[in-house]
């Protein structure tokens, strides 16, 4: 008989979750399959094409290739723990309104990406977002809509943190 994995603590979206996995475990497998968080996506499963991605310690991350032993204890963020459907976060708003998506699955990894930038610089430049952005992959052709996401985004931001 096999013995029983160990148990992981993490912190993920502000809550706390005791996860029986081995510590090698990808975060994306234990985020989607025991946790039921779908906004990070299984995309290249290598880290290279951002649809997987979710916010440690306020940094974009590429949860595909991150075993989740390696953040016991550290705060994780994904795409619901920027908002809800109901209320969406700052750069979930602008996404919607910039119509920025069109089959939507880089679109979590393209929001997380936005926040992570934006949360540094709140004012970017135009060659900091593509930077931020262009290991993202979209397939789709909404790059410019992105973009305009991005700018939308730094915009409420500035206006929010004007007050």
């Amino acid at each position: 008989m096999m013995p029983a994995p160990p148990t992981i603590d993490l912190i993920v979206n502000g809550a706390r979750h005791a996860v029986a996995v081995e510590r090698q475990t990808p975060l994306l497998y234990v985020l989607r399959n025991d946790l039921a968080l779908n906004g990070p996506k299984f995309g290249c499963g290598l880290g290279q094409c951002g649809a997987c991605a979710v916010l440690v310690g306020g940094r974009a991350a590429r949860s595909c290739v991150i075993p989740v032993g390696a953040l016991e204890h550290q705060p994780v963020t994904t795409l619901e723990g920027l908002g809800t459907a109901a209320q969406p976060g700052f750069v979930q708003q602008a996404f919607i309104d910039e119509q920025a998506a069109q089959c939507g699955y880089c679109l979590s990894g393209m929001i997380i990406a936005t926040h992570a930038l934006l949360m540094r610089t709140p004012d970017p430049t135009e060659r900091q977002m593509r930077e931020e952005l262009r290991f993202n992959l979209c397939r789709c052709g909404t790059h410019l809509e992105i973009l305009n996401a991005v700018r939308r985004a730094s915009r409420m931001l500035r206006s929010v943190t004007a007050i």
